[in-house]
């Protein structure tokens, strides 16, 4: 599942009608109701996206560590300052933080998030290399941007950010070797999702065609059942043992340039 709210709020504004809406399988409405449906919610949601709501200390309500199969989680200009409030997200893989005031304190990324492989800084209060030294624990990052950070503007700061960050592919999308990488990276994250989606329905496809061709050959094997009941019938009406009002028996003759009915009545 895949949940977006861009406007200013909480995040437990826009779960609630959604969460009744999947809830109502359940039996009783409790007291507990609200907050079991919103929890049955979380637990579908691999994509968060939270831009432009407003944080309050550092805190993004309704963001907790109760979104356990979260992967992407997108945080740009929503006012934060650091990330020590941000909740423990063990599957989380890209982190979008830019375009925060964060300045320091990316320790805690290695805790909270420990497989982050993406991770986007750009438009922060980062100024030295030894701010993002501790991103050094986070063994599978691949990808950190680090755009309109005042960091870029230090001498020879692609070459020392590699040296500082072995495990990093790319910097600011490119490779040490300023090659471009194949896709952005959130880009290809979502897409990533998409194509897991079509190949479900491209499964579900399959197998309504698998279903339908076996009426297929019932359908050929019901005409082949029909022609020899009308070849029956046939024989019947030229023996006389079908019995009715009027039988017509209809003999075609092919002159050069017309067909000729005739019509024979029963007594």
């Amino acid at each position: 599942m895949r949940v977006r709210w861009r406007r200013n709020g909480q995040v437990t504004m826009f779960f609630f009608p959604l969460c009744f809406f999947l809830y109502n399988g359940w039996n009783a409405v409790s007291a507990g109701t609200e907050r079991k449906a919103v929890f049955l919610c979380i637990l579908l949601v691999k994509e968060l996206v939270l831009d432009n709501c407003r944080s309050n200390e550092g805190k993004i309500e309704g963001l907790t560590d109760e979104f356990e199969e979260l992967e992407f989680l997108s945080t740009i200009n929503v006012g934060l300052t650091s990330v020590a409030n941000l909740p423990r997200l063990n599957k989380l893989k890209k982190l979008e933080l830019s375009d925060n005031r964060i300045s320091g304190g990316l320790e805690v990324l290695a805790e909270k998030c420990p497989n982050l492989t993406h991770l986007n800084l750009s438009g922060n209060k980062i100024k030295d290399l030894s701010t993002i030294e501790p991103l050094k624990k986070l063994e599978g990052l691949k990808s950190l941007d680090l755009f309109n950070c005042e960091v870029t503007n230090l001498n020879d700061y692609r070459e020392n950010v590699f040296k500082l960050l072995p495990q990093l592919t790319y910097l600011d999308g490119y490779d040490k070797e300023d090659k471009e990488a194949p896709d952005s990276d959130t880009e290809a994250y979502v897409e990533g999702l998409d194509d897991d989606d079509d190949d479900d329905e491209d499964d579900v496809e399959e197998e309504e065609y698998d279903e339908d061709a076996a009426p297929g050959e019932e359908e050929e094997e019901e005409v082949e059942g029909e022609e020899d009941e009308e070849e029956g019938e046939e024989d019947d009406e030229i023996s006389g043992e079908v019995s009715g009002e009027q039988v017509f028996l209809e003999v075609f003759v092919l002159p050069s340039s017309a067909v000729s009915f005739y019509s024979a009545e029963s007594v």
